[in-house]
């Protein structure tokens, strides 16, 4: 398999961990949707990454697809988002308030980062980051110290996506999470130290 995208995209790396935590075997393609645009586009039309490229050549988009056709094929009884009933809505409701929280992280360092700075309007950033924050409070909320995961009481996709959401706020936009959510921050250390994690941050080796 062939991931394509780099792993400062929050939803590239979701699935680059969500790929080594089943143990499978692939290759990653490093592009980026603003800086390999038209390279992207032969496997996304959009332009937009993840992409994984399947071993028979199908290319799945949206890092939420992608981990659907893993959980099927791959997760089985093991797979990081319940098959069904309460635990199901549970992960993947937290799942999408952590990759929205994600959206409104990149709208806001995209504005920042990719418009003249006398066209950036500050307080289209600030809502957005407001909103990230919020989102990550109400993943703080959920946490309950005595446990070592989010839900569920093991890992699941919803604290795949709280990690990548809460280092997106404190590393993309400078948020001290630190401060404004300890448990979360916690969980989020915890976990960068486990293998799947370690392995896919930005800059290491694979």
């Amino acid at each position: 398999m062939l991931l394509i995208g780099v792993n400062r995209s929050p939803f590239t790396r979701r699935v680059a961990i969500t790929l080594t935590i089943y143990g499978l075997s692939f290759e990653q393609q490093e592009l980026s949707g603003f800086d390999n645009r038209a390279d992207v586009r032969a496997s996304n039309p959009l332009g937009r990454i993840p992409a994984l490229v399947l071993d028979r050549g199908e290319a799945l988009v949206d890092s939420s697809a992608i981990i659907d056709h893993l959980d099927e094929i791959y997760g089985r009884e093991r797979a990081l988002t319940p098959a069904a009933g309460p635990d199901r809505r549970a992960v993947l409701k937290a799942a999408a308030i952590m990759m929205g929280a994600c959206d409104k992280g990149l709208q806001a360092a995209y504005e920042r980062n990719h418009r003249p700075p006398e066209k950036v309007h500050q307080p289209w950033i600030d809502d957005c980051t407001a909103q990230m924050i919020e989102a990550l409070a109400a993943a703080e909320a959920m946490i309950d110290p005595r446990q070592s995961y989010l839900l569920l009481g093991r890992l699941t996709q919803a604290d795949i996506t709280a990690f990548v959401a809460e280092r997106l706020a404190r590393v993309g936009l400078r948020v001290d999470t630190n401060k404004r959510m300890p448990r979360l921050r916690e969980l989020t250390k915890r976990l960068a130290k486990e293998p799947a994690f370690r392995s896919t941050e930005p800059g290491s080796p694979a």
